[in-house]
């Protein structure tokens, strides 16, 4: 079990959370497809918190590696990026025909590319145990977070609304914004 103490192994204690994670998303994804939305969002809620504790592990116990930030970004991509844009497009844009699907799916393409396109540049810019004290631009949990609100607020604000708001969290995540990192 001395391989859940190595940093370099790829399957110590914070990368096996981080797989959590991604076991998450990946259940939330099969269960959007039921049209199951309360399992998806516990599903996606848990792969949040897993997220929150794979840094949090290998900080503490010097777990980090670049193999732990790629995986950590392809778990953040599957639970932030592509689960919520999933999660809408069932929810809310399913009943679209013609040009509003052909303009909802063009904005949920927008999104994905957005969120990939952030956790790339993040990568790039990021050494593995560094933690900075803020982001620049909407980091991918909390820009699901926000889709979530806006899935909250369909009913009220229609399937526009909804695409509206996609569009600009969409660009928040490549902006210029300062987040602090909590």
């Amino acid at each position: 079990m001395q391989f859940l103490w190595r940093a370099t192994s790829h399957f110590n204690l914070a990368n096996l959370v981080t797989m959590a994670n991604i076991t998450c998303g990946l259940l939330a994804t099969y269960f959007i497809t039921q049209n199951q939305f309360t399992i998806a969002v516990v599903l996606a809620w848990m792969g949040g918190a897993f997220d929150i504790f794979d840094g949090k592990i290998a900080r503490k116990y010097a777990l980090s590696n670049e193999f732990g930030v790629q995986l950590d970004s392809f778990a953040d991509f599957l639970s932030f990026v592509l689960v919520p844009t999933f999660f809408i497009f069932q929810g809310v844009y399913t009943h679209l025909s013609g040009l509003p699907l052909i303009i909802t799916s063009i904005a949920s393409i927008y999104y994905v590319i957005s969120g990939l396109r952030r956790l790339i540049q993040f990568n790039i810019n990021t050494d593995a145990g560094e933690v900075a004290k803020h982001f620049i631009g909407v980091p991918t949990p909390l820009g699901a977070i926000l889709l979530w609100i806006v899935w909250l607020g369909s009913g009220f604000i229609g399937w526009i609304g909804v695409l509206a708001l996609m569009i600009i969290i969409g660009a928040l995540l490549n902006s210029k914004v300062k987040i602090p990192h909590l």
